[in-house]
């Protein structure tokens, strides 16, 4: 009789045991991130008494051909409303006078630009169809600018690696053929991380990129040095490319739209050390742009025969639309999401409420692994970072790299050799794991954004952060870097300035974001 009184009240005690174990984790994750975020404050204090008093600031522009869209200047261009050597000019006078003081820009081709701009001139001046021009080459004469690790024919390719200073690209990533095709004018080429692999945009060939609004501040990376140029007005476009946040981190941290095509779309030989295109990887290349309608055509081009695939001029009906969103990953390895961060997403979250009478906040299950998912989803690239980074010379080694470093000899940043300490001390992923957890997210995404929805996600925990201060905090890029392992179009929409002037806003996943944030 005892035993089976005891045998009863046991799913009882199982519950209570169970709650008491859910208490005590959730005061330990609470703990966790309090310490976090006292540790984040500590970082910025003590950052802040060394760069605080650097402060500088690009300067104002003067030319107001500088703040128009791409799409604007093409159609100017091809009405003979001005010439494409005038504007070519003007982005190239821009760059001179913005890239002391951030250095962007590592590689120029300003001679060959304008030349080029005045060829562009000369076959407007003799064309009779200048309805044809504007669908075959819908940015003929308006200049950009491309990031050093996608190849250029004839330019420099190093990758930020020290030991392919002298590489020169023997012909140019497809993307760039497309946009050159297209009309556009390349002026130059700017800064990396190493292997394109780092949240900053610094390299021991190249030095260090500065953030066009506080020049203390980090631009992000790895396509930091087109970030940095189209927002100080020397481009009006980029092309960039993104595994990680690449494309949408620097277009946060310098205030720019930054789209993450879906997998597939766009071609991705000639970008990083690609010699092809890949069928399965987590890699996209995507536009960098100042205006919103810039993303559309520029998209369009950059996907080629692809195109065909989106119903990228398909209108929507806003209030149809299906809102969601998710106010933190839950990832005790990231940052706190700071109070601006938060009420910048609730905004934009209030706002479209009000169109469409509702919006749901979710948790995308497995975001609180999101940077063991991508830590996952790199190992399944084709791509051997221990061998890459020393130009197939020979495998590095995190031990190695540490002697020379200790020893004065490492070719390398630091944030190279945290990449080989991963590499080389911390243990793998477990497959299954991450390809279910995965799996469940992308339904459960895909179930509930369907054919009408959108979803909003913080950008970050906070905006752009001191030089340096990301080798305390490597984890924080995994707010962007989950959409690339679920694979998902995702964009970076900026909404205006924090009250220390620097550049927030979010991320927006589905189709829908061209006319979201036109009309918000």
């Amino acid at each position: 009789m005892c035993t089976s009184v005891k045998n009863k009240d046991l799913p009882q005690d199982q519950d209570t045991l169970q709650f008491i174990k859910n208490l005590c984790w959730n005061f330990l994750r609470c703990m966790i991130v309090q310490l976090h975020f006292l540790f984040d404050n500590i970082i910025d204090f003590v950052f802040g008494i060394y760069y605080d008093k650097k402060v500088k600031k690009v300067p104002p522009i003067k030319n107001k051909l500088l703040l128009e869209s791409a799409v604007s200047l093409a159609e100017k261009i091809r009405t003979k409303k001005i010439t494409s050597e005038e504007v070519v000019r003007a982005y190239i006078e821009r760059c001179k006078e913005v890239n002391d003081l951030i250095n962007a820009i590592v590689e120029d081709r300003y001679s060959d630009a304008i030349e080029e701009a005045k060829a562009v001139d000369a076959m407007i001046e003799k064309c009779t169809d200048l309805d044809k021009i504007k669908i075959t080459q819908p940015f003929l004469g308006v200049p950009f600018t491309t990031k050093e690790s996608n190849r250029v024919k004839g330019l420099i390719h190093s990758m930020g690696l020290t030991c392919r200073s002298n590489h020169r690209a023997e012909e140019d990533a497809t993307t760039v053929r497309f946009l050159k095709e297209a009309g556009a004018i390349l002026i130059a080429t700017s800064n990396v991380p190493e292997l394109n692999l780092w949240t900053e945009s610094r390299n021991n060939l190249y030095g260090q990129t500065n953030n066009p609004y506080n020049t203390t501040r980090t631009v992000g990376g790895s396509s930091g040095g087109e970030a940095a140029i189209v927002t100080a007005c020397g481009a009006p476009f980029s092309i960039s490319s993104d595994i990680g946040g690449s494309i949408r981190l620097p277009a946060f941290f310098n205030g720019l739209f930054g789209h993450k095509p879906s997998e597939g779309l766009t071609p991705m030989a000639g970008i990083g050390l690609r010699d092809k295109d890949y069928p399965d990887t987590m890699a996209t290349v995507g536009p960098l742009c100042k205006k919103a309608e810039d993303l559309i055509p520029f998209l369009k081009v950059l996907i080629g025969p692809n195109v065909f695939k989106l119903k990228l001029d398909e209108p929507v009906n806003l209030k149809n639309l299906k809102v969601f969103y998710q106010e933190s990953s839950g990832d005790l390895r990231v940052s706190k999401v700071n109070k601006t961060m938060r009420a910048t997403l609730l905004k934009a979250v209030q706002h479209f409420r009000e169109i469409t009478g509702s919006a749901t906040k979710i948790k995308i299950p497995g975001s609180e692994y999101s940077f063991k998912l991508w830590r996952y989803g790199m190992s399944c690239e084709n791509f051997n970072f221990k061998l890459a980074i020393t130009d197939q010379r020979y495998v590095a080694s995190a031990c190695g790299e540490i002697y020379n470093l200790l020893t004065g000899n490492s070719q390398l940043t630091l944030a190279a050799i945290l990449k080989l300490i991963e590499e080389d001390f911390f243990p793998r992923e477990n497959a299954e794991w991450a390809k279910s957890t995965i799996a469940k997210a992308k339904e459960f995404l895909t179930e509930k954004l369907s054919d009408n929805g959108v979803l909003f996600y913080p950008s970050a925990p906070f905006p752009a952060s001191y030089h340096y201060t990301a080798l305390l905090r490597p984890f924080n890029f995994s707010y962007w870097a989950l959409f690339n392992v679920l694979r998902f179009p995702t964009c970076q929409v900026p909404l205006g300035l924090s009250e220390q002037g620097l550049p927030i806003g979010i991320q927006v996943l589905d189709c829908y974001i061209w006319h979201l944030f036109v009309l918000y």
